[in-house]
């Protein structure tokens, strides 16, 4: 509290000692992401989810520890090989002290966890800071993500992309001039390269002290694994990280980036030059978004999502569970639809899209990814259309400089902060507001 303002600082504090005083909200938050957990349970003892991946992190961290062959291995009945940098093996190699067993349960609840921490930060980076704090609010969320699907296929398949992504959005939302802001990010494309697009988007808007830390984050993670694993990492950064046929068949609907798209719209298996130009085009059209965006909307959020987006489109093979970044924008569009149909109509729209799983529902069997009639092709490609169409509206919305994507008219989303900026303020209730009077404080985009 201010005593020459009147005004006091939205925390932790403030939300938790709320959630305690209506305990009601929280038990049936609660209720509810149990009764998520339980369907999963259910789930798993009608058709057992098998978990491939964190098996194939198990298998790299063992490479890595033996000093093993890394990349010339395959693990579980699929013939899954390492796909990402030495670095990542030498960060798996926890992963051996425990039974397969018992890891597949910490992933399971790690990652069940992750989305909590990623909802709370995506809520703060869209301003929504009561929500981010709140328990009701963000168990929730947690139990209803839990069914998005490239949240569920990361759940199933004991995927890391929960984990890079919050560490990610975590990084990119501290404000600007922050200690080693951008390290995080280096760090993530240390463990899977696509992050790496985020220190170019910190270089296009401007922060370039950010972006040479996260270049220096990933260079350290390359160093080290030269230093641990010589031969594998020559062997990656000389070879293997140019076979984009060791991850997967790039036409197949598992493939939700932009070859994907292309190559089974075009019905051929390799869409060659086609996908070079578009993928070319869609990396200036995003980037472009994003800079204009950040620059005159003051949105780093909507900035971030558009690097995401772009990342995901231009990447030759994006999975499905890939685009965890639905979790951010749902709750970035949700920010905004107060009073607002039409904002409400679009949200549960793109909800819908991100929930329907119409990729898995069209027949696709064998080689029929390449023989999708005309009318198939939306259902079986719908991210990166949702993904077209997001770096699209973006770019429209930003034409001018006042307002922001998706805010309410005559509104706009703060400039990011700066290292100095203080918190954020709200004016104190008046004594006759209820506890679940509507607020709303302004955070960093």
């Amino acid at each position: 509290m201010s005593a020459a303002d009147g005004t006091r600082t939205w925390t932790w504090r403030r939300t938790w000692a709320q959630s305690v005083a209506h305990p009601h909200r929280t038990v049936i938050a609660g209720a509810l992401l149990a009764a998520s957990l339980i369907g999963l349970g259910v789930l798993y003892t009608v058709h057992p989810l098998p978990m491939p991946d964190i098996e194939v992190y198990r298998a790299e961290g063992q490479a890595a520890a033996s000093g093993s062959d890394l990349y010339g291995f395959t693990a579980t009945k699929w013939n899954l090989p390492a796909t990402y940098p030495p670095f990542a093996a030498l960060l798996f190699i926890p992963t051996t002290w425990v039974s397969l067993t018992t890891l597949k349960i910490a992933c399971f609840t790690a990652n069940a966890g992750l989305l909590a921490a990623l909802i709370q930060l995506s809520c703060k980076a869209a301003g929504v800071r009561r929500s981010a704090y709140t328990a009701p609010a963000v168990l929730g969320a947690t139990a209803l993500g839990i069914w998005l699907e490239p949240v569920f296929q990361t759940l199933i398949f004991g995927q890391v992309n929960l984990a890079l992504t919050c560490l990610v959005l975590w990084d990119l939302a501290r404000p600007d001039g922050a200690r080693l802001k951008g390290l995080a990010v280096g760090i993530a494309a240390g463990v899977k390269l696509t992050p790496a697009i985020f220190a170019v988007y910190l270089l296009v808007t401007g922060r370039v002290k950010a972006a040479c830390t996260a270049l220096a984050g990933f260079a350290g993670s390359v160093v080290l694994g030269f230093l641990v694993l010589p031969d594998a990492s020559v062997d990656f950064w000389t070879r293997r990280m140019f076979e984009t046929d060791r991850v997967g068949k790039v036409w197949i609907v598992d493939n939700q980036a932009l070859q994907g798209l292309l190559a089974r719209v075009l019905h051929t298996p390799e869409p060659g030059a086609v996908w070079a130009v578009a993928a070319l085009l869609t990396t200036v059209g995003g980037l472009w978004a994003a800079h204009r965006v950040h620059r005159r909307r003051g949105s780093d959020l909507w900035g971030v999502l558009c690097t995401a987006v772009t990342a995901l489109l231009v990447s030759p093979i994006s999975w499905s569970h890939h685009w965890v970044w639905c979790v951010p924008l749902l709750i970035a569009l949700a920010a905004h639809t107060y009073r607002v149909p039409w904002r409400r109509a679009l949200l549960a729209a793109v909800t819908v899209a991100f929930t329907a799983r119409t990729l898995w529902i069209v027949p696709h069997a064998g080689d029929r990814d390449l023989h999708f009639s005309w009318w198939e092709q939306p259902l079986t490609s719908p991210y990166p259309l949702l993904g077209l169409a997001l770096l699209a509206a973006v770019a429209w919305h930003s034409r001018t400089a006042t307002g922001a994507p998706g805010a309410p008219s005559g509104g706009s989303i703060p400039r990011p902060r700066s290292a100095t900026a203080g918190a954020v303020r709200i004016p104190a209730p008046a004594p006759a507001v209820a506890d679940g009077a509507k607020e709303a404080a302004k955070g960093a985009g």
